[in-house]
């Protein structure tokens, strides 16, 4: 029975980045006034992630806007979330970050774990890259110097 909800349900997954508790993330959501079609942005804090991966898996983002906290619930895979953008990673301990409802100032924060974003990755594998060549081109110089240094001792000798 699992192998046929799995064949139904993995045209509707979307690829999604990895959300973990402690990150502060932007879900642009798709709102319907009238005829007219909005995005709308939540930003705040993912206090849980719950049912997995799965087509049912969810989200608690937690927002505090002038002193109110507000907390909405995702559903990940819901054709009314455009996308999800990854701003900060926190560091924690913890699956569940529902302390924090009741935390205020410094015990409401969480440390930062900084992103490594594909450009980052991308140029420190250039700049390895150019560094190996340079090494690889320098090596045959050094090598044709000391060359050159035998060479023009035997013919002295």
């Amino acid at each position: 029975m699992t192998k046929e909800t799995e064949i139904i349900t993995k045209p509707f997954l979307k690829k999604l980045p990895d959300i973990r508790p402690g990150d502060t993330i932007k879900v642009y959501q798709k709102i319907k006034e009238g005829k007219q079609e909005k995005t709308q942005v939540f930003e705040g804090i993912v206090l849980a992630r719950k049912h997995g991966k799965g087509i049912s898996a969810t989200i608690t983002v937690r927002k505090v806007i002038s002193g109110i906290a507000v907390e909405k619930i995702f559903p990940l895979h819901s054709p009314i979330i455009e996308k999800i953008e990854i701003l900060k990673r926190g560091k924690t301990r913890r699956a569940k970050l529902y302390y924090l409802r009741e935390a205020k100032g410094k015990r409401a924060r969480l440390k930062k774990i900084e992103l490594k974003e594909k450009s980052q990755l991308e140029d420190k594998a250039t700049t390895k890259i150019t560094e190996e060549k340079k090494e690889k081109k320098e090596e045959p110089k050094q090598e044709t110097k000391k060359a050159q240094v035998a060479e023009s001792a035997d013919a002295q000798a």
